[in-house]
């Protein structure tokens, strides 16, 4: 990493990074195969579908979609309109929401790992134990007597908000009983939301890997407990990875081509790095190079820019560079990112942009002005990218590498990735409004 790029980040300027670490997918698709393969996902895609039927059963909401958990693709042309009246710039290309901002059931991104790393370990524990098996009807799973097995059992996760809502609420439903311990930067809605599910909130005054740390020291302790691991977890990846190929149907159905004269930008928000990693990593492996994925971090917490970009991974932290603050952005609020992810994406994320709070409102306002839809901050990062088309130059090096030229360029997609905002209370969304 550059004086300049530091010098940027401590001043906690928006900024786009380029990764010198990403290759062409071909040079890394055998070593991936290793690490997450087509197969794996795969499986995880045919574990939620025998979970439909419980999902169906336990939560209503999910009945129009025969219990699968999934999110539209809609086209936005009034909030491109409005960021292009506003900005007087043109974006080349199409934009598009993934509204994951309005996943049923949890109303955000992490309904999809936080969900199948949960019912993976249920369906294992009730395989272990003969109390069902894959040929069953898994509505069963919403019986009393599974109920009854499951809260014998614990599930703990660290979490700054979206992924531990994702987990207290699908476990809560199960019978389990959940810990979650959360970080000083989780809201407090998210928490009493929690504690209204029977869940039990444990608190704590410093970062989010403070309280990564409190939780698996926890779960460690008890045989009985089980720990999702945000910053390792496999499962948690695999279960984003899913939303790839959903993704892919979504675009053939809207007509969307994604080939080398159709590129294919998204824009994902990035906090620890788990979920925009799986689903980065999912479309490379469906799109490859006519993919182009870049995560978006606030300028107070770049930590996986900085995992990456340093390659220490892990091991980084944003005050080791003295990058401190707040943000609005809480399930953003990682100090030090995953070190599975930022390894596995060193060759696949094509940049990281940060973003600042004043930004995010800004966004958040228009959108909810122009299309009537409503997110909470973290979840508008990403169109800080389908502007950087036409006024960053950074970007514009970007597309001269990868040999994308103007045409190619005009008749390119964007998908702003919406990962949180269902569930905000509306007297918090007016707030919000009023920032």
């Amino acid at each position: 990493m550059n004086n300049i790029v530091i010098e940027e980040l401590l001043n906690k300027e928006e900024i786009l990074w380029l990764n010198p670490y990403k290759l062409p997918f071909e040079y890394t698709n055998a070593l991936c195969e290793l690490i997450v393969s087509d197969n794996d996902i795969k499986d995880a895609e045919e574990l939620f579908l025998r979970f439909a039927p419980f999902i169906k059963k336990v939560f209503p909401e999910t009945q129009k979609n025969n219990g699968i958990i999934e999110s539209e693709l809609i086209r936005i042309e009034k909030m491109q309109n409005a960021m292009e009246t506003t900005t007087k710039l043109k974006i080349s290309g199409n934009v598009y929401l993934k509204q994951d901002s309005h996943l049923d059931v949890a109303g955000s991104v992490k309904a999809r790992g936080g969900f199948f790393e949960v019912l993976k370990y249920a369906e294992t524990l009730a395989l272990k134990h003969d109390k069902i098996n894959t040929n069953d009807d898994y509505v069963k799973f919403a019986s009393e007597e599974m109920k009854e097995f499951f809260g014998s059992f614990t599930i703990q996760v660290g979490s700054t908000g979206n992924l531990g809502l994702s987990i207290g609420i699908i476990s809560a439903a199960l019978g389990f009983n959940v810990k979650i311990h959360m970080s000083a930067d989780a809201k407090k809605w998210k928490k009493d939301l929690l504690r209204s599910k029977g869940v039990e909130v444990i608190e704590y005054e410093s970062d989010y890997s403070k309280a990564v740390y409190e939780g698996r020291k926890a779960s460690m302790s008890d045989p009985k407990s089980y720990f999702v691991d945000d910053e390792w977890s496999v499962n948690l990846f695999l279960g984003y990875a899913v939303a790839a190929n959903r993704l892919k149907n979504q675009l053939v159905e809207n007509k969307i081509i994604v080939d080398k004269n159709h590129p294919l930008f998204v824009y994902i928000p990035a906090g620890v790095g788990g979920a925009p990693g799986g689903i980065c990593y999912g479309l490379k492996r469906i799109f490859g190079d006519n993919v182009h994925c870049f995560f978006v971090e606030p300028c107070v917490y770049p930590s996986v820019l900085l995992g990456i970009s340093t390659q220490k991974f892990e091991k980084v932290s944003v005050s080791d560079y003295g990058v401190s603050g707040k943000t609005d952005a809480d399930g953003l609020a990682c100090a030090s990112p995953s070190g599975f992810v930022t390894r596995i994406m060193t060759n696949h994320v094509s940049g990281i942009f940060t973003v600042s709070d004043d930004t995010l409102y800004k966004y958040l306002k228009m959108l909810h002005k122009s299309e009537k839809i409503s997110v909470e901050p973290s979840a508008c990062a990403g169109f800080v990218g389908p502007l950087a088309t036409t006024k960053c130059v950074d970007f514009k090096k970007y597309l001269n590498l990868n040999n994308i030229d103007g045409d190619a360029l005009s008749n390119s997609n964007h998908i702003v990735w919406a990962t949180g905002g269902k569930m905000v209370p509306e007297d918090i969304f007016d707030k919000y409004l009023n920032y």
